[in-house]
């Protein structure tokens, strides 16, 4: 298990088809040069590098975990774009995200999950509950549910609200042991029955080898400018620090899961 390593391909972008403007961050449509379109997600939006990092651990955090999570690639941005975009607030975002971005495959035809429409059993509400309070991703609401459905299949997508301590980086080892209070408002909670089993087998699936994969795909230029760590390899352990203590101490926000749910219900 100490030889687990994750890789992710590398695409140029070739076309910026069509922003999506529902996201805070304006992510776009784009195609790239293996003829495919992704979700671009841009490092010179509003949180700049650290949602894309949140992104990408959340995301594969979450296909380690068995969850449905359209591929990530890493998606190199020319400075060309931003000179023939006509729209100035979109050429200002392509021009501060030149360079190495991040893009989901796009799930063409897919419909945004909703819980009064789709039913999912109590064992998968459970899982996503899970991995939400683990990651601290704050967007998992009734108002935006993050999930969509695609053949027929649930599909976890934008991760990137996660890890919100990361904005900041104050007393991080101390809000690892945190629990999630947001869970109150997470859209499947009234569902989730099953916290205990999951987080039993969760502990299993999940390793420090796992998480230390995952935390090494994050590119140097992404680190670039954080001033509370003197190295980026420093700054990388702190993420898997981080996790590693999280899920040790999964039992503290399980129990405030289930708290919130009691409440709810």
């Amino acid at each position: 298990m100490n030889d687990f390593q994750i890789q992710l391909r590398n695409v140029n972008v070739t076309r910026y088809v069509t922003p999506l403007r529902e996201g805070g961050s304006m992510p776009a449509i784009a195609e790239a040069d293996d003829g495919f379109l992704y979700v671009l997600k841009f490092r010179g939006a509003g949180q700049g590098p650290r949602a894309l990092i949140a992104e990408l651990i959340g995301g594969e955090i979450a296909r380690i975990l068995g969850f449905r999570v359209p591929e990530l690639v890493f998606a190199s941005l020319d400075e060309a774009f931003g000179r023939t975009e006509p729209d100035e607030e979109i050429q200002d975002l392509l021009k501060a995200s030149v360079g190495l971005n991040l893009a989901l495959h796009y799930l063409s035809g897919a419909i945004t999950f909703d819980p009064t429409v789709t039913k999912i059993d109590t064992k998968l509400a459970s899982q996503i509950v899970w991995l939400d309070c683990f990651l601290t991703n704050m967007d998992r609401t009734c108002r935006n549910t993050n999930m969509l459905v695609w053949h027929k299949e649930l599909w976890l997508i934008d991760h990137g609200a996660s890890l919100y301590f990361h904005h900041s980086w104050q007393n991080w080892e101390e809000q690892a042991k945190r629990p999630f209070v947001l869970v109150k408002d997470h859209v499947l909670l009234p569902w989730a029955s099953e916290l205990e089993l999951v987080d039993s087998e969760f502990r299993v699936l999940l390793n420090a080898a796992h998480i230390r994969s995952v935390v090494n795909l994050i590119p140097d230029v992404w680190l670039e400018g954080e001033v509370n760590f003197e190295t980026k390899e420093a700054h990388r352990e702190a993420y898997a620090k981080f996790l590693e203590s999280r899920l040790a101490h999964s039992a503290i926000f399980l129990k405030e899961a289930q708290h919130a749910r009691e409440v709810f219900i």
